[in-house]
């Protein structure tokens, strides 16, 4: 076994060295920034900057959309990418084009996805159209609290793909067997999915849970998308903050942001992970 990994080490050193230079030593490093005046001299001046970053209205307002706009894109995209999965895997083997066809939003250029999503959500545009027509009013989709609605869409329509993918290969793993005699048994389609499929593929299903919330997180580029750098105030993230802030060379902002969120989301996945290894001492 030794020898099967000493024979595996030299193909994993490029990409460890690749990850060591371009992601683990600016991580390390840009401490140091977070914790200087970025002045000449650079002075040390401790926790200072994350006092001030933390007092600041803006990095507040980021930081409190941007926890909000995970909390609605990440359990929305987790249970939606479920349920599909499990309806397409019941399809086979007619849903195969279905199956094939939950990939394409993944793999369209973001400027033409940005520009659909425009002309959709219009104010002239179809989305309107059919409010009027079912007897509403006309709504400004693209500015203050309702550009939520357009940017969790588009987040969840160009994630959706990705996650289903994932879940149809557990899904394939469980015999066919079960749900025969599930349904002989009376149990209904739901009563399926939550006690026969989602028990049997916990570490696909946390999986998926992880890359939601990472993908949750980085939610930035739809509202940049459609709000710009600087968004009305309900979708201002923290990413805004941090772009803004350093287009402003005031590296020791980026940061000292920049670590605050990575202790957030450090102890956000040590509870998952947490979460996890209860769930599965629980089925075992």
């Amino acid at each position: 076994m030794y020898r099967k990994k000493r024979l595996v080490l030299p193909f994993l050193l490029p990409g460890l060295a690749g990850i060591l230079l371009f992601y683990a030593a600016p991580f390390l490093g840009g401490i140091w920034y977070s914790l200087t005046d970025g002045s000449f001299e650079n002075a040390f001046v401790g926790f200072q900057n994350y006092q001030n970053v933390w007092q600041n209205r803006m990095f507040q307002l980021g930081l409190k959309n941007t926890m909000e706009l995970s909390l609605i894109c990440a359990p929305s995209l987790f249970l939606i990418s479920f349920l599909l999965s499990v309806a397409l895997n019941r399809m086979r083997p007619a849903g195969s084009f279905f199956r094939n066809s939950v990939l394409l939003p993944y793999l369209m250029p973001s400027s033409a996805v940005l520009m659909i999503w425009l002309l959709w959500f219009d104010y002239g545009g179809p989305v309107n159209r059919m409010i009027v027509a079912l007897g509403g009013e006309r709504v400004f989709w693209l500015q203050g609290m309702e550009l939520r609605l357009p940017v969790v869409l588009l987040f969840l329509w160009k994630n959706l793909g990705f996650c289903v993918i994932i879940f149809l290969a557990a899904l394939q793993a469980i015999p066919d067997s079960l749900y025969e005699y599930a349904t002989l048994e009376g149990a209904s389609f739901g009563k399926q999915a939550f006690h026969i499929t989602l028990p049997l593929i916990v570490p696909s299903a946390f999986l998926v849970f992880i890359l939601s919330w990472v993908n949750a997180f980085r939610i930035f580029k739809e509202v940049y998308f459609i709000g710009g750098a600087y968004p009305d105030e309900p979708l201002y993230t923290l990413q805004n903050y941090m772009n803004n802030m350093y287009g402003k060379l005031n590296y020791q902002n980026v940061t000292t942001a920049a670590y605050s969120f990575a202790v957030i989301v450090f102890a956000l996945f040590g509870l998952l992970f947490f979460l996890q290894n209860r769930a599965q001492r629980g089925l075992t």
